[in-house]
């Protein structure tokens, strides 16, 4: 089974996508992660995207559509969840393209839908170790001690692209770029879409429920 799994910042995508890769042992497909593995390898697709990101520019979608090319040769017979891709009608017409090529489709694509407001108040409340990393949030994971690590005892900060300003304008990015896709997957009957406010656990067996139809 090939599935897509969407859904603006803050909406629990992250979470759901490692629960359902842990219930169901599908592979995870991630743009960044496999776009960051071939820079690193330096493989031709690594490098022609390298040049894009130096220069501080946008990886073209012919470039990410190679990536996912190389991916599914070797999984096409795998379950995969792609998480977050595709973000645009071109990439999910390159990758349907892509797919029909390899004797594969893409079985279902999952949205999850959460309210702007509600976003904003869960990644305004995100804070960030400076030395460890480690992530707390003061409305569902607060530290033991204010401003203090439970991990290290570092710094505990808010980052930038936490701040309203900027997660603002991530979910009108989000909208703008995905906004002609549940049309799209609607039309071949893929399409459902999720209530995000239901909780991590409900709306787990919510997506657990349709996973369960493609058996």
């Amino acid at each position: 089974m090939k599935i897509i799994l969407s859904g603006p910042p803050g909406c629990g995508k992250g979470t759901q996508a490692e629960l359902l890769i842990a219930k169901t042992g599908v592979t995870h497909y991630s743009t960044g992660d496999v776009l960051r593995d071939h820079v690193r390898r330096q493989t031709e697709i690594g490098r022609r995207a390298k040049e894009f990101m130096n220069a501080g520019k946008l990886v073209p979608d012919e470039i990410i559509l190679g990536i996912a090319r190389e991916f599914l040769k070797t999984a096409a017979d795998q379950g995969v969840l792609f998480d977050g891709f595709p973000r645009t009608i071109p990439q999910a017409e390159g990758l349907d393209q892509v797919m029909a090529e390899l004797g594969t489709k893409v079985d279902l694509a999952v949205f999850i839908n959460l309210a702007d407001d509600i976003i904003v108040k869960r990644l305004t409340s995100r804070r960030t170790c400076r030395k460890c990393g480690a992530i707390f949030n003061l409305e569902f994971k607060p530290p033991k001690q204010p401003g203090i690590c439970d991990i290290c005892g570092g710094e505990l900060y808010q980052r930038d692209d936490d701040q309203e300003a900027t997660i603002r304008n991530r979910l009108s990015v989000y909208q703008r770029e995905t906004s002609g896709l549940k049309d799209y997957y609607r039309k071949q009957g893929k399409f459902f879409e999720l209530d995000g406010s239901i909780g991590k656990d409900r709306l787990f067996e919510e997506i657990m429920k349709l996973v369960g139809k493609l058996k």
